[in-house]
């Protein structure tokens, strides 16, 4: 098919799989002999529009699936449905999609269903506990199964699909979201957030958002983000808080009215760029920011008993901390007071890439098309 368009349909629906398509996408409309369509869900739709404005990226369709309360069934169901009849209609020689959502999983499905290759950005992650985190572990597992190209991130993702025994082919990319940081971090962008950019805080940027972590072990974790606060007075905390008033209110409670934490809405892309650089180091549950702040040398404590990226804990960017109080106080008192354990993690060296994982995926879906 080599004088064809290659059809290419990408499918994505919260934000982070925005942010690590984004420049696949970008690379893909800007390379000739590619048709390619953007096809959201909906799953996550302001924060997911923010990313799109960032990017200068346009939905080609919106499933328009977004609905007060929804289950991973809605989503699922959705999905699928609206799905079916685009790939039908556009017929696409590949369908991209991210990491390991619902909708990920879904469009995975769907493509399945119609006989179209799939390729898997981010292919590989594993913490081999079906629910934690849930429902991720399990998506990317089934993703995995359904897969013909498998973009994997490290040499450890690899290894992990060679030990799944997946069929399809396997690809040592670096992972497409430190193409999208540097991209923005280049730009030097700003936070704006005035009482804080003009204080000489330490300040942690924090983010807490994964169902395992939702209950008792939120209230730990903000029971620890107490602790570090009362302890070290130079500090501040700065928690973007998620949409879901899951999250959202046992957090609200919890801090609001401590006057060195700063609540805020999610930030946008820049801003959290932004956040990155300005801290001292981050506390999180978000995959996402184990591998985005090691490349702007902080030091991440993960909330989490498990990752699917051991990488970075083996590389030294990253620690687990899990979501007791006294453990996020221990391990964050030792980065506040101990500079030479700080530096070592600072320092370390961020195994997910290079900032070229969109050009090496693009060259190998058009040898496999056009060679």
């Amino acid at each position: 098919m080599s004088n064809l368009p290659i059809r290419v349909n990408v499918v994505f629906g919260t934000r982070p799989e925005a942010i690590k398509l984004a420049p696949v996408i970008q690379l893909l409309k800007q390379t000739p002999g590619f048709e390619t369509q953007v096809i959201l869900t909906g799953q996550h739709r302001e924060m997911v529009s923010q990313v799109m404005t960032l990017f200068n990226l346009t939905g080609d369709h919106d499933l328009n699936i977004m609905q007060p309360q929804q289950t991973l069934t809605d989503i699922t169901c959705g999905s699928l449905q609206g799905l079916e009849d685009l790939f039908k209609q556009f017929k696409p020689h590949l369908v991209l999609v991210q990491g390991d959502t619902t909708t990920a999983f879904a469009a995975s499905l769907a493509a399945f269903y119609q006989r179209i290759p799939v390729g898997h950005v981010e292919a590989g992650l594993r913490t081999n506990d079906v629910f934690n985190p849930y429902p991720e572990e399990a998506n990317r597992r089934l993703i995995s199964q359904l897969t013909q190209f498998h973009f994997a991130p490290t040499i450890q993702a690899v290894q992990n699909l060679k030990n799944s025994g997946v069929l399809g082919e396997i690809y040592h990319t670096g992972n497409t979201v430190i193409d999208a940081l540097l991209s923005v971090a280049r730009k030097q962008p700003q936070l704006h957030i005035p009482k804080l950019n003009n204080s000489l805080y330490r300040l942690i940027l924090a983010t807490v958002h994964r169902r395992e972590n939702w209950g008792e072990p939120l209230q730990g974790i903000a029971e620890g983000f107490l602790q570090i606060l009362n302890k070290f007075p130079d500090t501040a905390l700065l928690l973007p808080l998620h949409r879901n008033p899951t999250v959202r209110e046992p957090l609200t409670e919890k801090l609001g009215n401590h006057p060195r934490v700063f609540l805020t809405e999610p930030l946008d892309y820049t801003e959290l760029v932004a956040a990155i650089d300005r801290c001292y180091f981050v506390l999180t549950d978000s995959g996402g920011l184990q591998e985005e702040a090691p490349s702007l040398g902080k030091p991440v404590l993960v909330l989490r008993t498990t990752t699917e990226r051991p990488e970075a804990v083996e590389a030294g960017t990253a620690k687990l901390v899990g979501t007791e109080a006294v453990d996020i106080f221990t391990e964050a008192s030792v980065l506040l007071q101990d500079e030479i354990a700080y530096q070592n993690m600072a320092n370390a060296i961020n195994p997910f890439g290079d900032g070229h994982a969109s050009e090496r995926i693009i060259n190998i879906i058009q040898g496999y098309f056009q060679g």
